[in-house]
């Protein structure tokens, strides 16, 4: 039987560290490598055209609309959807493998078990991991929603778990952590209605010793050691700061500029 053909979509801003990486994993199975990139100003195109990949240079629309370009671009009969921080490990390609040449007839997409590498190390618990993505459908089925910084790849139809796992390098340092944590908590306020006063500070109070609760306990994150607990607390810092936001959403506006001489 023939196997289906694969497009990998990738969508990168200044990615020549975590780039060849992920070009490499893919590299026996694409048929095609898509490249939208966000007017990188390191190698990264230079890197994904060497690699053999289509690159469109594209400036940045939202996460969610410029992996839906991404998406429309390719023309393989499956798409294999990753950020450029994501490689597969070998299990995962053989997987993909056999779904390309299997391809049942009811299933459109199939979900990913993605796991964190962390301050040195693999995280296996808390709210990191397991974490199961849907990231590989069937061309013309698949399509992202759910807006800034919360996109998500959906489908139309039926769905499989493959096995292995898609490996993932989210921050090289806690600082890298804390700037994302600050943009997407700013993009979740900024794409989102305005919460009530109570909602904010409950968000502001609970909120964030819940969330830690959940993360370090409830899933188990202290089998991580310190780097479980300090996972949790900065899940529990985004959640904290999201609120803070949407607080200063309603009271604080217009107060950048400081208080008029006196």
């Amino acid at each position: 039987m023939t196997a289906a053909s694969l497009s990998v979509c990738i969508i990168t801003l200044n990615e020549e560290r975590n780039l060849p990486r992920c070009l490499k994993s893919v590299e026996q199975l694409a048929t095609e490598t898509i490249v939208v990139d966000s007017l990188s100003q390191d190698r990264t195109s230079e890197i994904a055209q060497a690699a053999g990949a289509i690159v469109h240079r594209q400036e940045f629309l939202g996460y969610e609309k410029q992996k839906q370009l991404a998406l429309e671009k390719a023309t393989g009969d499956w798409i294999l959807c990753l950020d450029a921080d994501e490689w597969l490990d070998a299990p995962l390609r053989e997987a993909i493998t056999e779904a390309l040449r299997s391809s049942v007839a009811d299933v459109t997409g199939y979900l990913v078990n993605r796991r964190p590498y962390y301050l040195g190390r693999w995280v296996d618990h808390g709210g990191w991991s397991p974490e199961w993505k849907l990231r590989m459908v069937r061309r013309g089925c698949g399509r992202w929603t759910g807006g800034d910084p919360h996109e998500r790849l959906e489908t139309t139809g039926a769905t499989r778990r493959l096995p292995g796992r898609l490996l993932h390098f989210p921050h090289p340092d806690l600082a890298a952590q804390i700037a994302t944590i600050n943009r997407y908590s700013s993009l979740a306020v900024a794409n989102r209605r305005p919460v009530s006063s109570f909602r904010a500070l409950f968000g502001i109070f609970l909120e964030p010793p819940l969330v830690f609760a959940k993360e370090y306990l409830v899933l188990r994150g202290f089998l991580d050691g310190v780097r479980g607990f300090i996972a949790a607390w900065t899940s529990a810092f985004h959640a904290f700061l999201k609120y803070a936001k949407h607080w200063e959403r309603r009271h604080a506006q217009g107060t950048a500029a400081g208080p008029e001489p006196s």
